[in-house]
């Protein structure tokens, strides 16, 4: 199945949904995954996808790293799928990092 033809992780039910599958908050990191072995791609040729390293989308794949929005709405484009989604998870990702726990909502001007 060809990236762009995949559904958007959007409503509250789906996040909800994944969330319950992973059985962790979804992140940036852990739909990139979900994406790429839904596309059974190695860490190599997605991160060549996404015009990055394949240890930069490991670190980001384990936590280790955070994505900035601009990138996140990039990679989104590329792939095919909701730039919100992908800002709102970057974003939440940061705030979490920093030990800020707020529930973001991000909506297109």
């Amino acid at each position: 199945m060809n990236i762009k033809q995949r559904a958007t992780p959007k409503s509250d039910k789906t996040i909800a949904f994944l969330e319950k599958l992973a059985k962790q908050k979804l992140t940036i990191g852990n739909l990139l995954w979900a994406i790429r072995e839904g596309d059974e791609m190695s860490q190599k040729a997605f991160a060549k996808l996404l015009g990055i390293s394949a240890q930069y989308l490991c670190d980001i794949e384990h936590e280790r790293r955070i994505v900035s929005p601009k990138l996140a709405a990039n990679w989104a484009k590329k792939l095919g799928y909701s730039s919100e989604q992908f800002v709102e998870l970057a974003i939440q990702d940061a705030l979490e990092k920093s030990g800020l726990h707020f529930d973001v909502q991000v909506k297109a001007a």
